[in-house]
């Protein structure tokens, strides 16, 4: 015995298969799919390492802060920033250009 399909379950058969066509690209392609996940840790991860730079850099100027501060003034730090940004020499310094 030979069973024919009717209209209305091939039709339904391709509509079904659409949907899951469709629903399989949307969990690949989506805006929440597989390949924006991992662009997503990608880009998490250059974040991170970003973060991590300029943490230690804001550290870093932390420690110049307070060492130029009126609570802890480091002389050599001092001497030295004003050799570089005002050009300074000591009396008993010559200067060679």
């Amino acid at each position: 015995m030979s069973q024919r399909f009717s209209i209305s379950s091939a039709v339904l058969f391709v509509l079904a298969a659409g949907l899951c066509l469709y629903f399989a690209f949307a969990a690949v392609q989506g805006p929440s799919g597989i390949l924006r996940r991992v662009q997503l840790e990608a880009e998490t991860a250059e974040l991170m390492t970003e973060r991590q730079a300029l943490a230690e850099e804001s550290a870093q100027m932390q420690n110049l802060t307070r060492r130029l501060s009126d609570d802890y003034l480091d002389l050599d730090l001092l001497d030295e920033r004003a050799r570089a940004v005002l050009g300074l020499i000591r009396a008993d310094e010559a200067v060679l250009r």
